[in-house]
Order: structure tokens, then C-alpha cells, then sequence
């Protein structure tokens, strides 16, 4: 499949990797083999994500809600998230690759925070795509996190109140460091943000695939990238508005 143009590339993508349970279970496996298989699908959709030229990539990798799962199935999923991090060490920083992490961290058990951490600090000036670990990371407690920080910022003195808009805001969010986000993937046939990203995603592009997370490769990020490069972005203009804007001398 050739490679889209880099000019139409959405700059941040978000994934939402669902059906690894589901899948697991139309096979006859146990859950956590539908998780293991769905860690190659990280991989291979990280690496394609970096040679196509896509500024940052977050995947939600485990949600607020995901602590009250069965307490077995939380312990294989922490130790299929330690291993990737050691796994994927050095493939990270040889290809430039900034980690980073959205989300309570300070909830994940010691032996995965501390490679965890290890990495983001090792790979902090690496200049290439971003990956971005949502880990206990849920988009309510996200803008509570960020409501809470400007109430406190403001009632120290060091802003006023009528300095808190949109861009105070979103600058008080976790992702602020990251592009804009442009492209929201859920496989597996889910059609929901399920607490991800709820604030960023107020204009972002949604796709939504009946492929389960496992299954999901390289191709299917592709068709999800020519979804999105075939749709009109408005942020709430008319289409002769956003004509005229393109082709308007710059």
C-alpha cells in the first residue's frame, strides 16, 4: 500500500485498543493471550506510525476503570506492560522516539514504574515521533486534574480568573506537550471514547473498525490515515469557508 502524503498525515494520532478479551474468548484462549497478541499489533502500528512521519501516537493502554478488572487479570497486565517496556528499550531510542505518559502512574506497581520512568528519562531529548502510554489514565479525571490545578494557580495569585480560557486550560492538561489531536481509532466494533481524551478530541477525526485490537496491523492504520485524509475538517465552518481558506495567500 503506498504511503500517503505527508502533508495529509494527521499529526496526532490516539488508538483505543479494543477486543483483546474478545478475541481471546472466539478462539477458546484465556484473556490475557488476547493481550499478549495484542502487543505485537503495539509494535507493529508504532513502527509504522514513526516511517510514515506521524508526530505522536497515544495509546490507551490501561484506563482508570481497567483497576477493578479481576485482580489476576490487572497483575498479567502489568507484567505484559513491564515486559514491553524492556522489550521495546532499545528499539525506542535507537529510532529517536520520545516516551511519554498520560495518566496516575503513581497508581502502577514498582517493578513497572521504575523501567518506565528509566525510559522516558533516557529517551526525553529524543527529537522523533512521540509515543505516549496512557496508563491509568482516564479523560474526566484528566480535566478535574487540570480544573483543579487553575483553581489553585488562581486562588495563589499567579493568574486571574479572567485569564482561564480555552488555551489556559488546555495548556494545564496533561497533554500539552503533545500536537493536536486529529485522528481517535477503536477497533473492534465499539463505537464510544469510553473516557479518552475528552477534551483533545472535541474536533479530532473518529474511526471506528469491527477489527479486533490483535488483528489490528500496519494496513489497517493505513485505511483508518485515508479515512481521515478523506473527510472535510470544518471546526465548524462551511465548506466554502474552509475552501477559501486554503486557497487564500499565506
Amino acid at each position: 500500500m503506498q504511503a500517503p502524503p505527508e502533508e495529509d498525515l494527521p499529526r496526532h494520532v490516539a488508538i483505543i485498543m479494543d477486543g483483546n478479551g474478545r478475541w481471546a474468548k472466539r478462539r477458546g484462549l484465556p484473556r490475557i493471550e488476547g493481550h499478549r497478541k495484542g502487543a505485537d499489533s503495539v509494535r507493529d502500528v508504532t513502527r509504522a506510525s514513526r516511517e510514515l512521519g506521524i508526530q505522536a501516537l497515544t495509546l490507551y493502554a490501561f484506563s482508570s476503570q481497567n483497576w477493578d478488572r479481576p485482580l489476576e487479570e490487572v497483575r498479567m497486565l502489568m507484567a505484559l506492560l513491564r515486559d514491553y517496556l524492556v522489550d521495546e528499550r532499545a528499539e525506542i531510542l535507537d529510532n529517536g522516539i520520545r516516551l511519554t505518559t498520560i495518566g496516575n502512574i503513581d497508581r502502577l506497581p514498582d517493578f513497572v514504574r521504575e523501567p518506565l520512568n528509566a525510559l522516558k528519562d533516557d529517551s526525553a531529548n529524543n527529537r522523533g515521533m512521540t509515543l505516549c502510554l496512557a496508563l491509568s489514565y482516564g479523560g474526566r479525571e484528566a480535566i478535574v486534574d487540570a480544573t483543579r490545578n487553575l483553581v489553585e494557580q488562581v486562588m495563589a495569585g499567579e493568574i486571574r480568573t479572567q485569564d482561564v480560557n480555552e488555551l489556559s486550560f488546555a495548556e494545564a492538561l496533561c497533554t500539552a506537550t503533545l500536537p493536536p489531536l486529529d485522528l481517535v481509532v477503536r477497533t473492534s466494533g465499539e463505537q464510544r471514547l469510553s473516557n479518552f481524551l475528552l477534551w483533545e478530541a472535541a474536533y479530532a477525526e473518529l474511526y471506528f473498525t469491527d477489527t479486533m485490537w490483535p488483528d489490528f496491523k500496519r494496513a489497517d492504520l493505513m485505511d483508518a490515515i485515508a479515512a481521515y485524509q478523506n473527510r472535510e475538517r470544518r471546526f465548524g465552518l462551511t465548506s466554502d469557508q474552509v475552501k477559501l481558506r486554503a486557497i487564500a495567500p499565506k
